[in-house]
């Protein structure tokens, strides 16, 4: 599974011009669903998404997650987080699983992410979906499950 977590003051999602979901300061989470993505992957992505330490502290420095902090989540699934476009000038999406895989891990995401205590809001499902965000920083963080970072690692990079 792959993640694009951004740190915004507010965020929303929209389908037709009605609001599904809406976070004030937090987390919007843009989620992609690969073809050997398990249960664990999500798991493992929702705990690191919790507890990723970038909100700033008094000092100023990035020592506070969403859970310290008391943030909410907007999650919104992505499966242009798998686009491949390498060669030509458009994406293939081979990478990415289809929904009737992805949307059931989204929806596991989602719930581990509450089991944790965060408020989540969501988008819909396969939706052509408007999202607005806020963006603090800029902060924008790229997390991979562990299954995605084995075969990118370099020499020399730590797990």
């Amino acid at each position: 599974m792959r993640a694009v977590l951004q740190r915004v003051r507010r965020a929303a999602v929209s389908v037709d011009d009605h609001t599904l979901g809406a976070i004030d300061a937090g987390l919007v989470i843009f989620v992609g669903v690969t073809h050997e993505d398990d249960e664990n992957a999500a798991r493992w992505l929702a705990q690191k998404s919790a507890t990723l330490r970038i909100f700033e502290d008094d000092s100023g420095k990035f020592n506070r997650s969403a859970l310290d902090i008391g943030a909410s989540a907007l999650v919104v699934s992505q499966f242009t987080l798998y686009a491949d476009a390498r060669r030509g000038r458009r994406p293939d999406f081979i990478a990415a699983a289809r929904p009737e895989i992805a949307e059931p891990l989204i929806e596991r995401f989602v719930a581990l992410l509450r089991e944790q205590g965060l408020r989540v809001e969501t988008g819909k499902f396969q939706a052509h979906m408007l999202v607005e965000i806020s963006n603090d920083g800029p902060v924008t963080i790229i997390l991979d499950s562990p299954r995605q970072q084995q075969g990118s690692k370099g020499e020399g990079e730590r797990g």
